[in-house]
């Protein structure tokens, strides 16, 4: 099957977007697709306000419109919502192109975040953008049933997975600071809620890897934790297996990846108990949640770390990729649905 991927998320971006997309993309082409990405690479951009590391394509339509075309995909799926995202689906709405789409962030909640935006006017403009879709997948059950509250039709789960090559535990001596060793991988950015880690009262210290909006003044009122700018896979798989306890403390993820790559390294996860962690940790006793985040960092000391091991076991990308080739198959044929299908 001809598969194109249309996405807004793409390198320099570090982000469990660009990871997923990564890891779907080698999974499909290695079992028998072909696979071609859009991504911003191929237009020029701007940046996004408040976060200039985003990278938005400028008046994209003409050129994507033409690569759609010559591809033919058998399969069209539209990964995010924004100016690739939407000129994406003005072409497939025009041309009667069956396609898929995926809900990767609680955008809403980024949005009133930084911009005090309701909640309720973004959900109208993506209830509008995925109303044509065929399929919106999901990367949780929770997930699934929150955007189904909120009137999304047509929604599917796509679970996620992890490198259990590339994220394993390992003899790691990378974060020589004192014990026990707290971690926060990913962007430092105010929906991430990171400030809520950083001002616990903890024994031992405190890492924080990846950059974002919101670093240099965390860094100004924290002076005492140690930063890592963004890292490789494979640096940074020796920075969770060196750490004692992985910390997560955004309460508006739909899944986290980064829980399962610490989860890999053998090390114990901290978050509190909403959708991600919840999802990504069930009741597998792999991670501690709590509303009182200090204590669910006490409490995953005490984590056996083969058991976080263990857990992370149970998740791979050749299952999450298989699910997601699986949406687009049977409806390859599919017409567009008329409701809400006008660009």
């Amino acid at each position: 099957m001809k598969i194109m991927i249309v996405t807004d998320a793409w390198e320099p971006q570090v982000n469990g977007v660009v990871r997923t997309l990564k890891n779907t993309t080698r999974e499909l082409t290695a079992l028998g697709h072909r696979v071609e990405l859009v991504t911003p690479l191929e237009f020029r951009t701007v940046p996004c306000p408040t976060y200039p590391e985003i990278r938005l394509s400028l008046l994209p339509r003409r050129r994507l419109h033409t690569r759609i075309s010559e591809f033919s995909p058998d399969a069209l799926h539209i990964a995010t919502e924004g100016p690739l995202g939407l000129a994406a689906r003005a072409y497939a709405v025009r041309h009667g192109l069956p396609f898929t789409t995926a809900y990767h962030t609680r955008f809403p909640e980024y949005v009133q975040a930084r911009f005090g935006i309701p909640v309720t006017a973004t959900y109208r403009f993506l209830r509008w953008f995925h109303g044509a879709s065929l399929a919106v997948m999901a990367p949780t059950p929770v997930v699934k049933a929150d955007l189904e509250h909120h009137g999304f039709k047509n929604v599917v789960l796509w679970t996620r997975g992890v490198d259990l090559e590339i994220f394993h535990p390992m003899d790691s001596k990378v974060l020589n600071t004192a014990r026990p060793i707290f971690l926060y991988v990913g962007r430092v950015a105010v929906e991430k809620n990171v400030e809520a880690f950083l001002k616990l009262d903890l024994p031992g210290s405190k890492w924080v890897a990846g950059e974002g909006p919101a670093l240099a003044e965390l860094k100004s009122r924290y002076p005492e934790v140690n930063y890592l700018g963004v890292l490789s896979q494979a640096e940074l798989a020796k920075v969770y297996a060196c750490a004692d306890v992985f910390v997560f403390p955004s309460r508006t993820d739909t899944f986290g990846l980064v829980l399962l790559e610490a989860l890999a390294c053998g090390t114990p996860v901290a978050a509190y108990p909403v959708t991600g962690p919840i999802d990504v940790l069930a009741d597998g006793g792999a991670g501690a949640m709590h509303e009182d985040l200090r204590e669910a960092c006490l409490d995953a000391l005490k984590i056996d770390r083969a058991h976080a091991r263990a857990w992370a076991e149970r998740f791979s990308w050749r299952a999450a990729s298989e699910q997601f080739a699986a949406h687009l198959k049977p409806r390859s044929n599919a017409a567009i649905p008329e409701e809400n299908a006008a660009a």
